[in-house]
């Protein structure tokens, strides 16, 4: 079956709703003899004149009449498609994006987040969904919007990315620590000396607290391991172990708590939006992206 030529629904709507070939043709911007050259194509291909001859003028055939409604549902429907995509009437817009994020996240941009969304689309629904691996399959099959992380150098290559803020590892201790009361000069020497908590998903002993500190040919007391921020936090605040976590990402959870920068330098965490490309160009999804840019710039 050959394929069909798509631009001849454009002439069939144009003959139809205009009732003349003249009309049409200077409708369309085309010749007469590039009008009637189409209508031969129209005629061959639907099986039916369409318009013949009546006195001085043309008139529709039954076909034709039969066709007229159903053909420019069909052009209008095709306009919509090709035509480019605008902002979303936010006060009536009804959906549910799903959200991935690394742990600590919602805690501390949730709440800003939500009322923003809210306050511009009051029926847009907001699910938070916890990241527990950095695998994208979710995004390619269309269960997640947006994740928020660390871009890594494993990440699929095809996902589009945005910079959303930088970060820092901090220590943390409960208020009254004995370090702290001692003094609140934490050393490099205080701070390996102490019992430290290891976060990792997977399980591992090191993290990147750890890499910093063995390139400098030096190694902390770890003495338990957790898969999160908030774990490590929960157990820090009830004991004299220290928390090494992200300072923008844990900080409403470290409130009533001491923080401090480590005694030791290490890189900068580069958080980022990341989105599959099919939804690049979708106005709703843009805006949402827009919303959480600009939460997450607000000091």
């Amino acid at each position: 079956m050959s394929t069909p030529d798509f631009n001849l629904l454009i002439t069939l709507d144009a003959v139809l709703s205009e009732g003349s070939v003249a009309k049409a043709a200077r409708r369309l911007r085309l010749s007469p003899s590039a009008m009637s050259r189409a209508l031969a194509r129209l005629r061959e291909t639907t099986g039916d004149p369409l318009l013949v001859r009546a006195g001085r003028g043309l008139v529709a055939t039954p076909r034709a009449l039969e066709l007229r409604e159903q053909v420019s549902h069909l052009v209008q429907a095709v306009e919509t498609v090709l035509r480019p995509t605008t902002a979303p009437d936010l006060s009536r817009l009804q959906r549910t994006f799903v959200l991935r994020c690394s742990e600590g996240f919602v805690e501390n941009f949730g709440a800003k987040l939500i009322q923003q969304t809210l306050h511009q689309a009051p029926s847009v629904r907001l699910c938070f969904m916890a990241k527990a691996d950095k695998d994208s399959q979710l995004l390619r099959d269309g269960k997640v919007d947006l994740e928020t992380g660390v871009i890594s150098a494993d990440m699929s290559p095809e996902l589009r990315t945005q910079a959303l803020f930088k970060d820092r590892f901090v220590g943390v201790m409960r208020a009254d620590h004995p370090l702290r009361i001692k003094s609140n000069n934490i050393t490099l020497r205080r701070y390996l000396a102490s019992q430290h908590i290891g976060i990792s998903r997977e399980g591992m002993i090191s993290g990147p607290v750890d890499f910093a500190l063995q390139e400098l040919g030096l190694e902390r007391n770890i003495t338990t391991i957790v898969a999160g921020f908030s774990t490590a936090l929960v157990l820090a605040r009830t004991s004299d172990m220290i928390a090494s976590v992200p300072e923008r990402h844990t900080g409403n959870l470290r409130d009533g708590m001491h923080s401090f920068a480590l005694p030791f330098s290490m890189p900068e965490i580069a958080v980022a939006l990341i989105w599959h490309p099919r939804m690049q160009a979708d106005p709703a999804h843009r805006w949402l992206r827009d919303i959480v840019l600009a939460t997450c710039r607000i000091p």
